[in-house]
């Protein structure tokens, strides 16, 4: 099977109704990304960072994966498919797919604030009790924090999935305005002969050498057509 590489963003999300950061009316015009998605906001109030990501987390449940979602996961059935998503929401793995690599981290989980990418002290937080509290520790007795990659640290996930991205046949990048780094890089590790497709309605700027074909849709109509044209690629 051909391995198709799927890079999804904050666009992909935006379907299912959750909020994004940079839009108009998104998250960073009632927040300040220093106070909220940095150590050193968290250092500052943790209190507001972990209300901040409780009030995230309290909004899971009641947002569904969106068509695009459901097309991604269906690619399974043709293609060996790894989803490497800047989201930290657990949107595709609801949808149904099976390889999902987090870059950002994942909201439903939390972690040590001494060792937050130690895999011994990540929790997944039951969803009847889906709040971090001052006061709730890791297994190393510090703080629980957030299991999400703030701005400033390392992104513990993105040799992997620039290794996988160097393997894939097809490379599709979804609702991603290829700003944020490391995770806009990993065009660069594309082969050359792979065809990659971009599904977003607006303009992004592409700074790579490697031609893509430009899907000018939202995530959901723009998977519809991807799904047309990967037919052909099934063999």
């Amino acid at each position: 099977m051909k391995k198709v590489v799927i890079l999804t963003g904050a666009g992909m999300s935006a379907e299912s109704g959750i909020s994004t950061f940079r839009d108009s009316g998104g998250l960073w015009e009632e927040y300040r990304v220093e106070d909220v998605a940095t150590i050193e906001g968290y250092q500052r109030n943790p209190e507001l960072v972990l209300n901040f990501y409780n009030e995230r987390r309290r909004q899971l449940p009641l947002v569904r994966p969106c068509h695009g979602h459901e097309l991604v996961a269906e690619l399974e059935k043709d293609f060996d498919v790894t989803v490497i998503t800047q989201n930290v929401d657990n949107l595709h793995e609801r949808a149904g797919s099976t390889k999902v690599i987090h870059l950002h981290g994942e909201l439903d989980k939390a972690t040590s604030t001494w060792s937050p990418n130690d895999p011994k002290q990540i929790v997944t937080l039951p969803p009847d009790h889906p709040d971090i509290h001052i006061g709730d520790t890791a297994a190393d007795g510090s703080q629980l924090r957030p299991f999400i990659v703030w701005f400033g640290e390392p992104v513990p996930e993105i040799e992997r999935a620039a290794m996988i991205s160097s393997k894939a046949d097809i490379f599709v990048v979804i609702g991603t305005s290829l700003n944020v780094y490391p995770a806009a890089g990993l065009i660069q590790y594309v082969p050359e002969n792979a065809p990659i497709y971009l599904i977003d309605p607006k303009d992004v700027p592409w700074t790579s050498g490697h031609r893509f074909h430009h899907i000018k849709k939202g995530a959901s109509e723009g998977m519809e057509e991807l799904t047309q044209l990967l037919q052909k690629e099934r063999l």
